[in-house]
């Protein structure tokens, strides 16, 4: 290993160490001189090295993660907006609706009224009522091996785990090498429903696609997806409104396809980097795998 990437690798760890620590501490005041000393940086340069290392301002990923979070629990609950705003940082509801229509498109009452609109089916339920639609396809698709970390908990919370497998091949150099040259194909598979498994105890994987023969240490491990057949939902918009893909997928889609869902869990593709373009213009597909 050259001693220009041995820096790097020291600096990857400073920043994935700040990162973790302003996921966990959302509701906590972010001292300035506290995240220095966990990047081991003075403050006096701290903010300039960590914008032209990760690309956004520690206020903007602390934003983006407040809102985020904010997207999910105006679609997980009837908390009120006022009090899912004040969590999120803001000292009046205009501030926050305000910010959070500037990310996502629209005011927060509009987006919660918005992904309620495709209410779970019932057995009698005519799917001809369903007022949304997406754009699904059918492709046969080659097997994937990730390198993944485990993620058990809030689906919500999953970036965490995304940024250990990504530090995890940038200490080892290999980032932008070899077969992982160019953006990294970012995978999660989630193995557990969100509307019937307590938040705590959902279990996910979060992945780098990388060659078959790719040496990983723990906690590390290679995950093989299977090819063949999927059903591939093209999904645009905030992360928080995925659950309602999902059931439309699963609640429209499927019994009307003529399709039969095959024995392994579904995975989310992720084509945008959230740190790049608003959460209304994310874009991720979700493979269904189907029976041959």
């Amino acid at each position: 290993m050259s001693k220009r990437e041995s820096t790097y690798q020291a600096w990857l760890g400073r920043f994935t160490r700040v990162a973790d620590h302003v996921a966990d501490n959302l509701d906590a005041p972010l001292d300035l001189i506290r995240l220095a000393e966990i990047a081991c940086l003075s403050p006096y340069h701290f903010q300039r090295c960590w914008l032209a290392f990760t690309g956004e301002t520690l206020a903007q990923m602390v934003t983006r993660l407040r809102l985020h979070r904010a997207a999910g629990e105006l679609l997980r609950d009837d908390t009120a907006v006022e009090t899912i705003g004040r969590r999120a940082g803001y000292g009046s509801a205009a501030a926050f609706t305000r910010a959070f229509a500037r990310a996502y498109g629209r005011p927060p009452a509009a987006y919660r009224a918005a992904g309620r609109i495709s209410p779970p089916l019932s057995i009698n339920q005519k799917p001809e009522g369903d007022l949304r639609m997406f754009e699904v396809r059918i492709e046969d698709t080659e097997p994937l091996t990730l390198a993944a970390a485990h993620h058990l908990g809030d689906y919500m919370e999953i970036e965490k785990t995304f940024n250990r497998v990504m530090a995890h091949f940038a200490a080892k150099g290999a980032l932008g090498k070899g077969p992982l040259q160019g953006p990294p194909r970012m995978i999660g598979v989630y193995y557990d429903d969100p509307d019937q498994v307590p938040r705590a105890e959902l279990r996910a994987d979060a992945g780098l696609v990388v060659p078959p023969d790719t040496e990983v240490e723990d906690p590390i491990t290679l995950v093989e997806l299977p090819g063949g057949p999927h059903a591939v939902l093209r999904f645009k918009g905030p992360y928080a409104e995925l659950d309602g893909a999902y059931r439309w997928l699963y609640g429209t889609w499927l019994p009307q396809s003529g399709r039969e869902p095959a024995d392994a869990a579904c995975f989310e593709d992720y084509l945008t980097n959230p740190r790049e373009v608003p959460a209304a213009e994310n874009v991720t597909e979700i493979h269904l795998p189907l029976k041959a």
